[in-house]
């Protein structure tokens, strides 16, 4: 693991799931750490308090809140964008405003939140979104609101990667297929589907994410930017 003492590192969307993991891998390699969270104030503490990171109240659905949290964040050597939600089904029966709430927080969030960091972001610093495997393709069916964003942060690595690059800051995507979190639990109803369509049929391990985001954070990948990384077990290929 790379040595991050004395890096400066925010996570949008770190009270659970692969957020908490990155936090938590980013802590242990010595970095401090501040992350965002929402609805989940006794999970942020508890990761607060195993790791030593500052838990900031931010809704990424608020363009205010997300610019604020950031802006406080002071000058930054890496920014992970986590925070993200997932709303299914039907696109002819999904609610209109549930889809605009997505598209809040699944892409303009990670835009405003990647600019902003890159204000005052140190160079060589890292930028990394976390996308998902639904930005390349739709194996399966009711996830239309969902894989629109996924492909939107797509093109938001490529150009942020484009306009900090002659800082040496570099910014990429990682994809997950299906992760062990709350949001995708291994035991729903829905894994089974999952495995089916993965050359290894099981759902990621949040650490397995958090790896290759701290790859992504160290000097060996100082190189690699505008590039999306895929984690997904071999879906669809």
């Amino acid at each position: 693991m790379s040595d991050f003492k004395g890096k400066s590192a925010m996570v949008m969307g770190g009270s659970r799931g692969i957020g908490a993991a990155i936090v938590r891998h980013l802590a242990a390699a010595g970095a401090s750490v501040t992350f965002t969270y929402v609805g989940s104030a006794d999970a942020a503490a508890k990761v607060a308090a195993e790791t030593g990171a500052t838990a900031v109240k931010a809704d990424s659905a608020s363009r205010d809140e997300v610019i604020a949290a950031v802006a406080a964040a002071g000058a930054l050597d890496i920014m992970v964008i986590n925070a993200g939600v997932l709303v299914g089904g039907d696109p002819l029966a999904t609610d209109p405003d549930a889809v605009d709430r997505l598209i809040d927080i699944n892409v303009r969030a990670p835009y405003h939140a990647g600019v902003e960091a890159g204000r005052k972001m140190h160079d060589n610093g890292r930028i990394i979104i976390i996308g998902s495997v639904n930005g390349d393709r739709v194996p399966w069916p009711g996830a239309t609101a969902y894989a629109l964003s996924k492909s939107a942060v797509q093109g938001l690595g490529r150009g942020l990667a484009r306009d900090f690059g002659s800082r040496g800051i570099t910014v990429n995507v990682v994809q997950p297929g299906p992760v062990d979190t709350d949001m995708n639990p291994v035991s729903g109803p829905f894994a089974e589907m999952m495995h089916a369509a993965m050359s290894i049929k099981r759902h990621a391990h949040v650490d397995e994410v958090a790896a290759l985001v701290m790859f992504l954070c160290s000097p060996a990948a100082a190189m690699i930017t505008g590039t999306t990384q895929t984690i997904d077990g071999g879906v669809g290929i």
